[in-house]
């Protein structure tokens, strides 16, 4: 019995998946966090984004890894067939999407949060006090009350996604969560606009109330939903039958960075009884700044409100965000019984209201810490300061593209998204924007306006300055006459160093 116990107690030991060498795994990770803080200071001196060679996409498709390997070996895989060939994002010549630039502070809580391998589906610790602690601070920036929840999600999509089932969830009643939504569910309607987000449709399919309930409504000329045919079609459904439960406004659309007349449509929900939800993905955080924070009047009366952190707030990814006006709604919506998420009065699993009450997943990890440090570090004001900067560059890229007769501007520039073409064919601006990004001097990307294709650049990274912008344009002039005149050609990118 003894050997047996030995031999039991033996393999519990050598099972820990910890280093058997502690302070040769201390330099090792000393090196990489160098490299990391090298990575992000040094970041002009490589290009934004650089093709991935066949080679190196090969390498990723290895079998299985039965045996052990040494860390450092590892780790030169990784410098070698993967940090440079990440997106860009963190350079600030990428001006592609609406994706933040990440900061250094960022990336070291995100090393802290998975030291402390933290779940925050729910228990009684202190990062769920973290987490608590930026609802709070949510609720005190868009003004709504103390009874007001929040939670951290992947990304607007979800967080989308979530604000629907509360609204449903809403109109249906807490019932309709084990009953389905019956045909008082078939009956509801939902109101976007037609250049709101595609994540608004997939959403409403989620749901199970299907993307043809999902009324997309007219845009005026400068991109914002008409708040008068939202309220004829509201009225025309309501007439035939139809239950209207759900406006999803816009505070920054996707395309040009729109923002809708929240004001108007909240007065709109208030008097048809329905759930007023704005889509703020990156320009919710517009309330940073007192430059900008009137362009958002009305969102503090809505009854939800998705945003991400990883974007105008410059958190590493993911950081999504929903907050929820009323927070019983918002937790009727999602919490569940279960003998293993009950609750006790003392010990680890104390506290009446846990995140899993309030969003699917039990299974969550400490977004809350790279956000807290984020607005710890540099607060709102100092953030702030960097969202009207973006937008200010915007405007110098608007001016640019004003003042130069081969390109023509394609849409009014609300906040820090300007699109663009060069006077040429859709087919050449193809061209133009592949291009440009393959030089590794920039990278904007695209979309497509009024049936005309466009050259997008979304300034969002913080690091972003005007020799960037005139980087952008000079490349995308090269190119376009260049292309214009039918040769195929490669852009040469400047010495990195002057980028």
């Amino acid at each position: 019995m003894n050997e047996i116990i030995r031999n039991a107690q033996s393999a519990v030991t050598h099972t820990s998946l910890d280093p058997q060498d502690w302070s040769g795994f201390r330099a090792l990770a000393h090196r990489m966090l160098d490299d990391a803080i090298d990575g992000i200071a040094n970041v002009r001196a490589r290009p934004v984004w650089q093709p991935i060679p066949d080679d190196v996409r090969a390498a990723m498709k290895a079998g299985v890894p039965r045996e052990s390997s040494d860390l450092a070996d590892v780790y030169r895989e990784f410098s070698e067939h993967v940090a440079p060939y990440a997106t860009g994002n963190v350079h600030p010549g990428f001006m592609g999407w609406v994706h933040g630039g990440g900061t250094a502070v960022g990336m070291l809580a995100e090393m802290l949060a998975a030291g402390l391998n933290a779940n925050l589906g729910g228990r009684d610790h202190m990062p769920i006090e973290v987490e608590r602690q930026i609802v709070a601070w949510m609720r005190d920036l868009f003004a709504f009350p103390e009874s007001a929840s929040g939670i951290f999600v992947t990304g607007t999509s979800m967080a989308n996604l979530m604000a629907v089932l509360v609204a449903r969830t809403a109109a249906l009643g807490a019932l309709a969560r084990q009953h389905g939504i019956g045909n008082d569910g078939a009956l509801l309607t939902a109101y976007t606009s037609r250049v709101a987000h595609g994540c608004v449709s997939r959403a409403m399919d989620i749901a199970g109330l299907g993307t043809d309930a999902l009324r997309m409504i007219d845009v005026d000329s400068d991109h914002r939903i008409d708040v008068a045919a939202l309220r004829a079609q509201i009225e025309a459904d309501r007439a035939v039958g139809f239950k209207p439960f759900l406006v999803v406004a816009s505070a920054g659309t996707v395309d040009i960075g729109a923002i809708d007349d929240l004001k108007a449509i909240a007065e709109l929900c208030r008097e048809h009884g329905i759930w007023f939800h704005v889509d703020g993905a990156f320009g919710a955080l517009a309330i940073f700044s007192p430059e900008l924070a009137s362009l958002l009047d009305g969102i503090e009366l809505a009854d939800s409100i998705a945003l991400d952190f990883h974007k105008w707030g410059q958190v590493p990814y993911d950081a999504g965000f929903l907050l929820v006006r009323d927070g019983e709604q918002h937790r009727q919506a999602f919490a569940q019984p279960a003998a293993y998420l009950s609750r006790e009065a003392r010990g680890l699993a104390t506290g009446a209201v846990w995140p899993c009450d309030l969003g699917p997943d039990l299974s969550r990890g400490f977004r809350a810490l790279k956000t807290w440090f984020t607005l710890k570090t540099f607060g709102t004001e100092r953030l702030g300061a960097v969202i009207a900067r973006s937008c200010a560059l915007a405007k110098y890229l608007e001016a640019r593209v004003l003042a130069e007769p081969r390109l023509e501007l394609l849409a009014p520039v609300n906040l820090n998204i300007v699109c663009f073409r060069y006077r040429a064919d859709d087919a050449v601006n193809r061209e133009i924007v592949a291009d440009v990004q393959e030089s590794g001097i920039a990278a904007p990307s695209s979309t497509t306006l009024d049936g005309k294709f466009a050259i997008r650049a979304a300034i969002v990274n913080h690091r972003t300055d005007e020799r960037d912008i005139d980087a952008l344009l000079a490349a995308v002039l090269e190119v376009g006459e260049r292309r214009n005149a039918g040769a195929v050609i490669e852009v040469e990118a400047p010495p990195l160093a002057a980028q």
